[in-house]
C-alpha cells in the first residue's frame, strides 16, 4: 500500500527558508519517482520539483529553480528545501508519485502541508 506523509511547512517571512519532508512507504525508492506539487487558492495545480527513481536526476519548475532543492535519502524520505521564499510560494504542498517526472501524472499523494510566506 503506497503511503506518503508530509511534514514541515508553516509560516515564514519573505526571504526565509523551510524544509518539507515526505515519508514514503509501500514501495522501494527505485520504483516510483517522487515529486512535489502545490495548490494555491484560485490557481491551478503546479508541479514544483521531482526526483527520478531511475537515476536520481532532479527537475524543477522555472518558478523555483535556483531556490528549491529536492533530495532523497536511503530511508525513502524525500525532502524539499525551500530557500529565498516569496509570497507567491504560498500554497499547500503535496508530495506525490510522479510517473516519469512529467509533473502531471500523479497517482498517489499525501495530505498536503500549508506553506505561508508573509511578513
Amino acid at each position: 500500500q503506497v503511503k506518503l506523509v508530509e511534514s514541515g511547512g508553516g509560516l515564514v517571512q519573505p526571504g526565509g527558508s523551510l524544509r518539507l519532508s515526505c515519508a514514503a512507504s509501500g514501495f522501494t525508492s527505485d520504483y516510483y519517482s517522487i515529486g512535489w506539487f502545490r495548490q494555491a487558492p484560485g490557481k491551478e495545480r503546479e508541479g514544483v520539483s521531482c526526483i527520478s527513481s531511475s537515476d536520481g536526476s532532479t527537475y524543477y519548475a522555472d518558478s523555483v529553480k535556483g531556490r528549491f532543492t529536492i533530495s532523497r535519502d536511503a530511508k525513502n524520505t524525500v525532502y524539499l528545501q525551500m530557500n529565498s521564499l516569496k509570497s507567491e510560494d504560498t500554497a499547500v504542498y503535496y508530495c506525490a508519485t510522479d510517473r516519469g517526472c512529467r509533473f502531471n501524472e500523479y497517482d498517489y499523494w499525501g495530505q498536503g502541508k500549508q506553506v505561508t510566506v508573509s511578513s
